[in-house]
């Protein structure tokens, strides 16, 4: 009876002395899947066997795979480190926190079951991008990348892109591990952007999975304004205004030039003013005007003194002509006219207009004959005193002349040579006498184009 009764009570501890006896703590652990990445979370275990040595075997009933794959030996009372990583599945789309079941078993098929969290991410979760401000005199500008997570990157592949740069940078990155990269900035690239917050874009590639992430680039607020004034020329005085937005924000610009009443009719304004007024004898011209960053503002007053010169010279002529002319007793006024001769020979009657402004005496009268023609000598009207051939000069000679008479000489000259081209014949000149002081004065030259036909001309 006894015996009966031993052996029911080894019957029934035998399981319990044999049954998988183990005490687990988990250590240091990387709990974390990365959505889309063959990347495993890793826990690490520190296993002590309470029971008789065994061959402990890690497998799950939710389809994910584990490892170690084999079994792992464990002697009574020995403590050994496992690393237990488990691997997502295909078409997990769970995110967030999640209890995993697994077993171990030993070789007498007993096991135990034991719960681990697991932590679903997207990868655009694990990192941060930023960088630090710009301000319009920066040469370069720092950029980073913050692995946030306690996981570990052989490989990293970015792409960088901003209103103020593009770059591609390929790295690791260790658990919690930020990387820094310096980049040097050109101006010329951001010259006309306004201060504000600037969007940081990043393209992130690890095991040719691709997120996108997005940052802030704070470009500081400078404002500079840069005035160049220029100014040349006398009779064409050009005066040019330039003014330069060399900062970041819009800067509102108004710029003033006065001018004269005389002034303004010969001054052109590019571009036109926005308001012109008038105070008194003076005109104010205003641009106003906001000035975006890296524009510039360019005016050109042009102020043309050559007109009103030309417009006073005229005038000075004009009077020095018309006293001139009021000083002058004697008018003499010179034409010629193409004469059609029997012979066939060139000939022109010369017209000689003589009109005395006031009373004058011991007039005469002397015109040139030009060169490669004779004088024909049968006169109409007054009869020259005297013709000097060599000289080629001829000579009327008036006693007096009363206030307002008029008289008209005139003579023919031919050339049996033809004559093609200008013909000029010169000044007649008088000399005369007045309240007994003896004055001179000359004709208009006279010209004549032979052509086919002839063409009279006076100057």
């Amino acid at each position: 009876m006894k015996k009966i009764f031993l052996l029911i009570i080894v019957l029934f501890l035998l399981p319990q002395i044999l049954a998988i006896n183990l005490d687990i703590k988990e250590k240091n652990s990387s709990e974390i899947i990365i959505q889309g990445i063959n990347q495993p979370a890793i826990f690490n275990l520190k296993i002590t066997n309470l029971g008789p040595s065994d061959n402990l075997q890690f497998y799950n009933l939710l389809g994910f795979s584990m490892a170690p794959k084999g079994t792992v030996l464990l002697n009574q009372g020995e403590a050994k480190k496992v690393k237990l990583m488990i691997y997502p599945k295909e078409n997990f789309n769970y995110k967030g926190l999640y209890t995993f079941k697994y077993f171990i078993r030993g070789k007498d098929s007993s096991e135990i079951s034991q719960e681990l969290t697991i932590r679903i991410i997207d990868l655009k979760d694990i990192f941060e991008i930023g960088s630090n401000e710009i301000n319009p005199d920066s040469n370069s500008l720092e950029v980073y990348i913050n692995n946030k997570e306690n996981l570990n990157f052989k490989e990293v592949k970015v792409k960088f892109n901003s209103a103020f740069f593009k770059i591609e940078k390929n790295f690791s990155l260790k658990p919690n591990e930020r990387k820094n990269f310096k980049i040097k900035l050109d101006k010329e690239d951001f010259k006309k952007l306004m201060a504000g917050f600037y969007t940081l874009n990043a393209e992130i590639t690890v095991e040719n999975k691709k997120v996108d992430l997005e940052g802030v680039i704070k470009f500081a607020e400078k404002d500079v304004l840069k005035i160049t004034k220029k100014s040349y020329g006398v009779l064409i005085n050009t005066q040019i205004i330039e003014k330069k937005n060399e900062g970041n924000i819009l800067v509102p610009s108004e710029t003033v030039i006065k001018k004269n009443i005389f002034s303004r009719l010969f001054t052109t304004l590019n571009p036109e003013p926005d308001i012109v007024e008038r105070y008194g004898s003076d005109i104010y011209y205003t641009w106003s005007k906001e000035i975006k960053p890296g524009e510039a503002m360019e005016i050109i007053v042009k102020t043309n003194w050559f007109f009103p010169f030309l417009v006073i010279l005229f005038i000075i002529i004009i009077v020095i002509l018309a006293k001139q002319y009021s000083r002058t007793d004697l008018i003499l006024r010179k034409k010629v006219s193409f004469v059609k001769a029997k012979g066939g020979e060139f000939a022109l009657k010369v017209s000689i207009f003589v009109n005395a402004k006031k009373y004058v005496e011991k007039v005469s009268i002397i015109d040139k004959l030009p060169s490669l023609v004779k004088i024909y000598e049968r006169f109409g009207g007054e009869k020259p005193k005297r013709i000097n051939e060599k000289s080629r000069r001829i000579e009327w000679e008036f006693k007096e002349l009363e206030e307002g008479e008029t008289r008209v000489i005139s003579y023919i000259i031919y050339s049996k040579i033809g004559i093609i081209g200008k013909f000029a014949l010169p000044n007649a000149k008088g000399i005369y006498e007045r309240n007994g002081e003896i004055h001179e004065t000359e004709s208009n030259k006279a010209f004549f184009i032979a052509e086919q036909r002839g063409k009279e001309v006076e100057e």
